[in-house]
This record gives structure tokens, sequence and C-alpha cells, in this order.
């Protein structure tokens, strides 16, 4: 068996309060398999809040203090660990974001917006702004910072590998004017050529297709069994219940199926992009 990771605990309050959790458990005893009993958590969950990858929500911060005579102290952290957590991001969508740089492989159905991780500043900026029409310029950037620099993850030795199917009414709708909207086009092309990704469009001329209830964010790791990110207006759900999970890839499966092939889908990017850029789109 290879050796333990272990946490750095200096890394970030997450991490921090991951470690102590491995701590005050392994002090009393407990496995996480005990420690789990009753918790309606599962063994995967709390193993990823042990190593700082996704924070503790405060049923289990409660179960925790009463199974590890912890006197509240995990209840009275979890607010802590969730504006560590958010720099930037929807309180609901913190998990994930921490979550995308470990996945082996990322999959995504976007029916209205450009996923978040081929998105342009500019992009981001008009989502965002459109969203918070109210909001200080501060706070805008703060999210559009957050938002664009997830694409990080590409630049890692072993980044995740991305599938993303997109309706075509994503990259013919003018969020941006003309040359922004070329940018947005051909940055998501560069991004696909450099990363080897793939990308599929479902045409607008299908009436109906197996996944037409909203978007959705399939992940999968290494050493942890694979989530669906879903997300609505101002709420988002991580689901890691294994039926379900399995349901959601099934219907993924079915709509690579019905989609248009990568080659053809990147040939109708590129050339709505030349549209955009030639002046040639009519709205």
């Amino acid at each position: 068996m290879p050796p333990r990771k272990e946490t750095d605990a200096s890394a970030n309050v997450p991490s921090f309060y991951g470690a102590e959790l491995r701590y005050k458990r392994e002090a009393a005893g407990l496995t996480l398999e005990q420690l789990a009993e009753g918790s309606f958590r599962g063994v995967p969950f709390l193993s990823q809040i042990e190593r700082g990858e996704r924070r503790m929500p405060l049923d289990l911060a409660k179960h925790v203090d009463e199974r590890l005579g912890t006197d509240g102290f995990f209840q009275r952290r979890c607010e802590d660990a969730r504006r560590a957590r958010q720099s930037g991001h929807a309180e609901y969508f913190a998990d994930v974001a921490e979550m995308e740089p470990r996945a082996e492989t990322i999959e995504e159905w976007a029916p209205m917006l450009v996923p978040g991780l081929l998105q342009t500043a500019d992009y981001a900026r008009a989502i965002v702004r459109a969203a918070m029409p109210r909001a200080a310029d501060g706070e805008v950037e703060e999210k559009v910072s957050a938002r664009v620099s997830r694409a990080a993850l590409f630049e890692q030795d072993d980044p995740p590998e991305f599938w993303v199917i997109l309706d075509e009414s994503v990259i013919l709708r003018r969020v941006l004017p003309p040359l922004q909207m070329a940018e947005l086009l051909e940055h998501m092309a560069g991004v696909l050529h450099a990363t080897r990704g793939v990308l599929q469009i479902v045409p607008e001329t299908m009436a109906t297709h197996p996944f037409m209830m909203g978007m959705a964010k399939v992940m999968t790791f290494s050493d942890a069994p694979p989530l669906v990110y879903t997300e609505s207006l101002y709420t988002g759900q991580l689901i890691d219940y294994p039926a379900v999970v399995k349901q959601y890839g099934k219907s993924y499966d079915l709509l690579r199926a019905a989609a248009l092939s990568p080659q053809a889908s990147l040939a109708l990017i590129e050339k709505a992009a030349e549209d955009f850029r030639n002046g040639k789109r009519r709205w």
C-alpha cells in the first residue's frame, strides 16, 4: 500500500480543518467507516474533507462533534471554512471549483451558457453583470477573476480529460459585441486544440434529445467515486449517490450519440467566429 498523503494544514482553512478532523478521529481510535456511521454521509465524502477537498456541512459537523467529543469545535468553524472556500465563487459552487483540478475527467452539458472553463473575461463579466446588475464593480471583478482562473487546471502536468457538449444556441447568442464574440469562440477552439479536449454541439434542428432538463457536470477521480453537479438559478447540487450518478452518465452517453461529431462541431464554432468577426451575422 502506498504511503498516505498527508494534508498540508497550512494551505488554507479547509485543509487545516481537514487535518484536524483526521487527527481527532485517529486520536479517538476511529476509522472513517466508524465515524461515518449514523451521519448519512459516505466514507469518500469524509475522506475528501480530511484532505481539504470539501467543506464540512453543518449536519456532519454536529455528528462529528458528538462522536469525537470536540465540544462544538467543528460546528463553530463551519462558517470560517465556508467563507474561505468561496474565493469569488457562489457558496454552492465552491466545492466544485476545488474538485475540478483533482478530477481525472470532466464532462459537461451546457444548454444555455459557455461553460466557465471555456469563458473569456469579457464573457464572464457580461454573464455576472446580467445576474447581478446592482453589484459593485469590485464584486463583479472578483467573480470574473475566480471564474477565468479555473482554466489554470489545463496547465497542470496531468490535467483532467475534458469533454463538453453545447446546445447550438450557445455559440449563436450574441452575449457580447461581434468582435468579442469572435474572440470568445476562437478562445474556445484554442483551448480545445491545446488540451486535446472534445466538444460536440447539439444542433438547433434537434427537437428532442436525452438531456433536456438543464446543465450538468460529471467528474471522475482516481481516488474517489464519481460526482455529478447540477445547477439552477441561485442554487447548485453535488450528487454522489451511485445509482443517480450512473443514470446521469447514461444520459450523457446518449447525448454524445445525438450530437454532431467533434469535427463538425468545431467547424461550426470556427464558422460562427468568422461570421462574427466579418459582421456576417444579423439579428
